[in-house]
């Protein structure tokens, strides 16, 4: 007894020999459903069996999205997954990562195969997307003539934007000679030059939904050169055309949707644009008058003939003050004018005349003021008012007046 090992050591090996098996890590097993239970987690525990035998499975939360169906009893099913050991109860089990019906496994097969071909051929890049435009005119369809995608493509279309044009290409979407009908349709309708192009149709098994799991349907796609939306079957359906198309839509409603804008919104939106505008610009325009005004005004005060007018002003200021002061100053030299004529005419020896007095002149024209400065038989010239008087001095008498500073003057 020198090799003696526990049950962990030994679960262990074994899952590890499991492990290590390439084909145990990915493996698709067929077989009939049994003890199925959706667990409170979100785990699903089940088996498979056949007429030979049963193994456990588990499928967990995690890996749900690799289930499109509800399982229940009796089920044909094709589970992909993984075969590993539990080792706290020593058993081994498959862990399911993806379940389809029986019937489906090999199209899934081939579906996953050419998945992988055309993205390392670089076809799902988003760099090769085409963005859909937003307001189309005309919206090219290729589905089939009868059915419910069209009616919910032509219903929503219409509710939405009843001017945008619909052209269908009637095409078989299911069967023999459906991948070239498809084909054909999206060929003609780019050559129509649509706006955009829906390709499509109602949900369906994975044969029903083939054709645009096929090459020649993804190719054409990629090379149209009008922008594709693909809207085949349910919200839980997905083929190769959706990776290839520039725009993938969960229905055919949805891709009504995706494809036609909102009329209304887009009026309503218009009409809330313009009364903005409207305002902006009346705003904007108020402003600028504004501006304006007080730009003339500026300009006004600014310009040369309000400078030139306020200089005229000014210089009539000036003149009217010059004037005034001229004015001022001749009427005060006249007064001043007038008070020394006044006192000039008072001082002027015609008054004295006037007044009865004479001026006396001797012969050699000396003002005769005494007595002393004539002698008997001069003759003297008398200046009165009115002329003059020749006379002769006869005699001088000498008289005193009773101011004795002064001499009295010759009568």
């Amino acid at each position: 007894m020198r090799n003696v090992y526990t049950v962990k050591q030994v679960n262990s090996y074994i899952k590890n020999m499991f492990t290590q098996d390439f084909m145990l890590n990915r493996i698709y097993v067929k077989g009939e459903v049994s003890n199925c239970k959706y667990h409170t987690s979100g785990h699903i525990y089940f088996s498979l069996k056949d007429e030979s035998g049963t193994i456990a499975c588990v499928m967990f939360a995690g890996s749900r999205s690799g289930l499109s169906f509800r399982m229940r009893e009796g089920q044909q099913v094709i589970v992909l997954g993984s075969v590993n050991v539990y080792e706290r109860d020593g058993k081994y089990q498959l862990y399911a990562r993806e379940i389809v019906l029986d019937g489906a496994g090999l199209l899934y097969e081939k579906f996953e195969a050419l998945k992988k071909e055309l993205e390392e051929m670089g076809m799902f890049d988003a760099a090769y997307k085409r963005p859909v435009p937003r307001y189309a005119r005309t919206v090219g369809v290729v589905t089939a003539p009868t059915g419910a995608a069209v009616r919910d493509i032509i219903n929503i279309s219409a509710r939405r934007n009843p001017y945008v044009q619909i052209i269908l290409y009637p095409a078989q979407v299911q069967g023999e000679g459906a991948v070239s009908s498809i084909i054909k349709g999206i060929r003609a309708l780019e050559k129509k030059k649509v706006d955009v192009i829906i390709v499509g149709r109602g949900g369906g098994s994975i044969e029903d939904l083939w054709a645009f799991n096929e090459e020649p349907v993804a190719r054409a796609i990629f090379e149209c050169s009008v922008p594709v939306i693909s809207a085949v079957g349910h919200e839980t359906d997905t083929t190769i055309a959706d990776y290839v198309a520039d725009l993938r839509a969960p229905t055919p409603s949805a891709a009504a949707e995706l494809a036609v804008y909102e009329y209304r919104e887009v009026r309503d939106a218009m009409i809330s644009c313009a009364q903005k505008m409207r305002k902006a610009v009346l705003l904007k325009a108020a402003a600028e008058r504004n501006r304006l005004d007080k730009a003339a005004l500026r300009l006004r005060f600014a310009h040369p003939r309000q400078k030139l007018n306020e200089k005229r002003q000014y210089a009539s200021e000036l003149e009217d003050r010059l004037r005034n002061q001229m004015q001022m100053s001749l009427t005060r030299d006249r007064h001043r004018l007038e008070l020394c004529v006044e006192k000039m005419r008072r001082l002027s020896p015609l008054e004295k005349l006037r007044k009865g007095y004479s001026y006396v002149q001797d012969g050699s024209g000396q003002n005769v003021r005494s007595i002393r400065q004539t002698e008997r038989g001069d003759l003297l010239k008398i200046y009165v008012a009115d002329g003059t008087i020749t006379a002769e001095v006869c005699s001088t008498d000498e008289i005193r007046y009773p101011d004795k500073g002064r001499t009295s003057e010759a009568g």
